[in-house]
C-alpha cells in the first residue's frame, strides 16, 4: 500500500474496526485478521489494539473478557448502543465525502 493510501486509511480504520464489529464481536487479532482477508493487507496488530483502547475509552464498545486456551483471557469486543450510533454517523458522513469526491472526478473529465 502506498503513502497516500496509508495515510486515508488512518483517517477511517476507526469507522472500519467498528463495522467489522457491527457484524460481530470479536477480539483484537480477530479483528487485525478479518481486515486482512478484506483486503487490508499492511494493517498491524498494534495500531488495531490501540484502536481499539481508544474506542473503549470513549464508550463505543462493550468489552467481555473470555478465557483462553492459550495465556490470558481475551478482550472480546462488541459494538454498543453509542457505537452504534457512532457507525451510522460515520456511513452518512463517508457517503458525502464519496458523493463529493465523485462530483469533482466527474467535473475533472
Amino acid at each position: 500500500m502506498g503513502k497516500l493510501a496509508t495515510e486515508m486509511l488512518k483517517g477511517t480504520l476507526e469507522g472500519i474496526v467498528l463495522a467489522s464489529l457491527s457484524a460481530r464481536p470479536a477480539y483484537g487479532y480477530e479483528i487485525t485478521a478479518r481486515l486482512r482477508d478484506q483486503g487490508f493487507t499492511d494493517i498491524v496488530e498494534g495500531t488495531i489494539y490501540a484502536l481499539l483502547v481508544r474506542v473503549e475509552q470513549r464508550g463505543l464498545v462493550d468489552v467481555e473478557k473470555v478465557p483462553s486456551e492459550k495465556g490470558p483471557p481475551r478482550k472480546v469486543y462488541s459494538l454498543n448502543g453509542q457505537g452504534r450510533e457512532y457507525l451510522e454517523e460515520f456511513w452518512r458522513t463517508w457517503s458525502f465525502l464519496a458523493e463529493r469526491l465523485e462530483q469533482l472526478r466527474e467535473g475533472s473529465k
